[in-house]
């Protein structure tokens, strides 16, 4: 379903006020694994925004395998790794464990990577799996079914964090388009990061913390900004979610 595109942020923007804006902090504690996750999910499950909120606090990386509705182009090998085809489904490289649903999937990130108990917010209750069906359909575009595609011949880059209104754009399109992706994680973690990227809620120059995907992003990029993508099939770089969602649009849809 066509929209405009502030239309589209503000219904993002509803869908992420509706969860809590869970998924906006990143762990300031967490060590970041050797090898990124794997991960099976697709954009508006319900039980898969459980675990990119879990992915987002816990400030793990990813690599992201969208499998929309009616999408067939990572069934077999989510068949393969998994021996079915539920969702979302997590491998982790480092150790060779597997997880299918929300329940086990976060449980085994806090346990692994945090050594707590998994806050209250992010578990399968009732009451979250509601509000997360509540977050759906505020986007009042229905189920992410599969578009017709051309595939990517190498994953993409998105820098992101989970209750973004902006990156859920990106991340709905790129699920559509079943392109493949490594999702990284620039949760904010400190009051300093708060706000949008060119109006910040603290005074003066910005400084994210010291040794950090942020600070290394600033050094980069001259600001933190989310959503941003990179494409190496095309050599692309670029910020603003309508134009990220544009080009995908130009260049994967079939």
């Amino acid at each position: 379903m066509a929209m405009n595109h502030s239309l589209d942020v503000l219904l993002s923007t509803a869908a992420s006020t509706l969860r809590g804006w869970r998924g906006l902090r990143g762990s300031t504690v967490v060590e970041p694994p050797a090898q990124p996750l794997v991960l099976f999910e697709r954009e508006d499950g319900l039980e898969s925004r459980l675990v990119r909120e879990a992915l987002t606090e816990l400030n793990l990386d990813a690599d992201i395998f969208p499998c929309p509705l009616d999408g067939e182009r990572f069934l077999p090998a989510l068949q393969q790794a998994s021996g079915g085809v539920r969702i979302p489904f997590l491998l982790d490289p480092n150790n060779g464990e597997q997880h299918v649903g929300a329940d086990a999937i976060v449980g085994y990130l806090f346990r692994r990577y945090d050594g707590g108990r998994v806050p209250r917010a992010l578990r399968p209750s009732l009451a979250n799996m509601a509000l997360s069906g509540l977050a759906t359909a505020a986007r009042l575009r229905g189920r992410l079914h599969a578009k017709p595609s051309r595939p990517a011949g190498q994953a993409l880059t998105l820098y992101s964090f989970e209750s973004s209104p902006f990156s859920r754009l990106v991340r709905e399109r790129l699920c559509e388009l079943e392109l493949p992706y490594h999702l990284v994680n620039l949760g904010k973690q400190q009051w300093a990061d708060m706000g949008p990227a060119r109006f910040r809620f603290s005074l003066g120059q910005y400084t994210p913390l010291p040794d950090t995907k942020r600070d290394a992003f600033l050094q980069r990029h001259g600001r933190v900004q989310v959503p941003f993508l990179i494409d190496p099939n095309t050599d692309t770089e670029m910020f603003e979610s309508a134009d990220i969602v544009a080009y995908l649009d130009r260049r994967y849809a079939a």
